[in-house]
């Protein structure tokens, strides 16, 4: 069994899945499809999301775990405002495998770790975060205040 990536784009009101490159222009899903799938931690990388997106890594011991359960559950109630910050969410739930985020990032249990458009981590932490602290934490960095204004 291999560790499992999951890559969603919150693109207006839907979910969109990104290919195994992680790239935007890996077979984004139908607009209003709300589809998630696994992927393979080893072939992860940010890169392709780098001045595009601000990625949300989510690691957790497994699907079931309950911090994932509850941050996941706070996301698909925020998507509006993950859309219009331009949030894309990478999931891992399979630690027995290890995976380059995991391992690149130093993983134990559950973990949220946001990453700002210039690849770099902005935020981890080790429970799960209510959509306002996040979006308040991505509207303080100088990039998003430069995109609110324009």
């Amino acid at each position: 069994m291999r560790s499992r990536l999951m890559a969603t784009c919150m693109a207006g009101a839907a979910l969109a899945v990104f290919g195994m490159a992680f790239g935007p222009a890996d077979g984004r899903a139908a607009a209003g499809d709300d589809v998630f799938g696994p992927l393979p931690a080893d072939t992860a990388t940010l890169d392709a999301y780098k001045w595009q997106n601000r990625p949300v890594l989510l690691f957790a011991p497994g699907k079931d775990d309950s911090a994932y359960a509850e941050q996941m559950r706070i996301f698909e109630t925020a998507r509006a405002g993950l859309a219009e910050r331009e949030v894309v969410v990478l999931s891992d739930t399979a630690p027995d495998v290890g995976g380059a985020l995991r391992e690149a990032y130093g993983i134990d249990g559950f973990t949220m770790i946001l990453v700002g458009k210039d690849g770099t981590m902005k935020l981890r932490d080790h429970a799960p975060i209510p959509a306002a602290e996040l979006f308040a934490r991505i509207d303080s960095m100088p990039m998003r205040r430069r995109e609110m204004r324009e």
